[in-house]
């Protein structure tokens, strides 16, 4: 539900990594949110949290995980990137069409992105790290890179030569193409040009811009540490 215009806008405050493993690439969670808010155009305090916070009770509480982030406005507190972006696209425009029908296609998108592109994406990004000394892996990662590669041949056929998934930028847009950047440097994402095509689209709305240099100078006041 969209804000009245004489209602008190309360400003929301995100958790997010002190020092992210991600070494300031804009693939931790809290970049997603932050990327969100910048698109509706609301101001955000982030909450920064060690690894050892993360655990402790009071961010438990907020989180039932111990993972990041979490979102606190006026009394609502939620956890998981994708259930956060969806209420900031609820209650804000700018990342949900109007007509109820193109507002449901969004929204079949951003669980598309979450549940269909980047679980094997995830996954491969596990093996990577962790079970590149394992005998198995080099048999495991053709077949991890394969599920990847029917999930993108679909995701480029359906995009064809549009600009966004389904008319105008939205929500969905902005999870898949965050799901799509955690494939790196792999050569996966160049096997599609519009994909590729699709994700330089989406890192290069202001929006993003703002997003990502938020995040980066958090990185590099970790590192100066």
């Amino acid at each position: 539900m969209l804000l009245l215009p004489d209602e008190p806008e309360v400003t929301a405050t995100i958790t997010a990594f002190e020092n992210s493993p991600d070494r300031g690439r804009g693939l931790a969670r809290d970049m997603q949110v932050r990327w969100a808010f910048e698109e509706v155009g609301q101001p955000y305090d982030v909450r920064l949290l060690s690894f050892t916070a993360l655990k402790e009770p009071a961010h438990v509480a907020l989180h039932p995980f111990g993972q990041i982030p979490t979102c606190e406005e006026d009394g609502l507190v939620l956890f998981e990137s994708g259930a956060i972006i969806l209420h900031i696209a609820e209650r804000h425009p700018g990342l949900l069409p109007k007509e109820p029908n193109a507002r449901a296609r969004a929204i079949s998108w951003m669980f598309a992105a979450l549940n269909t592109i980047e679980p094997p994406i995830t996954a491969r990004e596990a093996a990577v790290l962790t079970e590149k000394d394992e005998p198995w892996y080099e048999a495991r990662m053709p077949i991890v890179e394969a599920r990847i590669r029917r999930r993108l041949e679909a995701l480029s056929n359906q995009l064809g030569n549009a600009d966004w998934l389904d008319g105008d930028f939205s929500a969905g847009d902005l999870l898949m193409i965050s799901a799509l950047r955690r494939l790196g440097r792999s050569s996966l994402l160049k096997e599609h040009s519009n994909l590729a095509a699709y994700v330089a689209r989406g890192e290069a709305r202001p929006a993003y811009q703002r997003a990502f240099e938020a995040q980066l100078e958090v990185f590099k006041a970790a590192s100066k540490d």
